[in-house]
């Protein structure tokens, strides 16, 4: 049975745009060469409350120095950024750069066969960048972004955005353990006199009464 590597190499797509090219720069310990890019951004480049549409440019200026393990990839990319408020869910727009740097190993080498998961390899002189920039950008994005640091969000009874309702907006709610007290002293009161009817009562007692007074 033919040996099979532990490790299979991931066939990359030289057409993909994060996909580039080494090659110019020999295999020389110390050459180096720089670019400029414009990229479109991949699906899903973001969290679930803000990231960058996908197709939007990603601006990447980046410098390659070929070393004796690799070629050392330091860059910055440029992004604008689209999503939404986590507190008032108005719509934010912002844009975002990110430092980057990281070996990518020669994969016929014995540092690139001993590579680990999370270390980077080319496939002959082509690197992909993709994995890079999602660490890079992806990682350092906010969970629960804000239109500003201090956004009050909306209103918890009516939902109205707190920063245009009038000064101290406000619900008066009773408390549900008093609402049910009320009820049960509303039950217990007595029912007041009914004063409606003194004229129908039958007048012959009070008749005697004053008959035995006189009397």
């Amino acid at each position: 049975m033919p040996h099979e590597s532990r490790k299979p190499l991931t066939r990359i797509d030289p057409t993909a745009p994060l996909v580039l090219d080494t090659s110019a720069l020999g295999r020389q310990p110390g050459s180096s060469r720089e670019e400029h890019l414009s990229v479109p951004a991949p699906e899903n480049f973001g969290v679930e409350m803000v990231g960058v549409p996908e197709g939007d440019p990603i601006g990447l200026d980046l410098r390659f120095e070929a070393v004796l393990e690799g070629v050392l990839v330091t860059g910055t990319a440029a992004v604008s950024l689209r999503g939404e408020c986590s507190r008032c869910l108005d719509p934010i727009a912002s844009d975002f750069e990110a430092d980057f740097q990281e070996l990518f190993v020669y994969d016929d080498t014995r540092s690139g066969g001993n590579a680990d998961d999370e270390e980077f390899r080319l496939e002959g002189d082509l690197i992909d960048l993709e994995p890079v920039l999602r660490d890079a950008v992806v990682l350092a994005l906010p969970l629960s972004p804000l239109c500003r640091e201090d956004c009050p969000g909306l209103c918890a009874d009516c939902g109205v955005r707190m920063a245009d309702a009038e000064p101290g907006h406000r619900h008066e709610a009773a408390d549900p353990r008093w609402a049910a007290l009320q009820d049960l002293a509303g039950a217990l009161a007595p029912a007041p006199p009914d004063r409606g009817d003194e004229g129908s009562r039958p007048r012959g007692s009070s008749d005697r009464r004053e008959g035995k007074q006189e009397g």
